[in-house]
């Protein structure tokens, strides 16, 4: 099997696992969901997955970790966060000092 082959079928794979997910998804019993302890897991799974979507486009760089000016960034984002900040705000600030830091190095 070419490496093109089998790019399409692990995409066509995925495809397929993700679309039966989404559909078990809907047939799940209503009333399963209506729990506060299946409500409340259901958020922290998608915090915790947004953590680390967050942390590894972050902190890694291929297959190296590091710290650079994304990672001071996203400190200044949490800070600005904590604050108070309106989105527009955390978000342009975030690349501003960003781009500073990348313009310095």
């Amino acid at each position: 099997m070419t490496p093109y082959v089998a790019t399409w079928v692990a995409v066509l794979a995925a495809s397929a696992v993700c679309f039966a997910t989404k559909l078990a998804g809907h047939r799940v019993p209503q009333h399963w969901l209506a729990e506060p302890r299946v409500a409340r897991v259901a958020s922290l799974v998608t915090v915790a997955l947004l953590g680390a979507l967050v942390a590894v486009q972050a902190f890694t760089t291929g297959r190296e970790v590091g710290v650079d000016a994304r990672a001071v960034a996203l400190g200044v984002a949490a800070v600005a966060l904590a604050l108070r900040a309106p989105f527009v705000v955390v978000v342009v600030l975030a690349a501003v000092v960003a781009a500073t830091l990348r313009a310095l190095t």
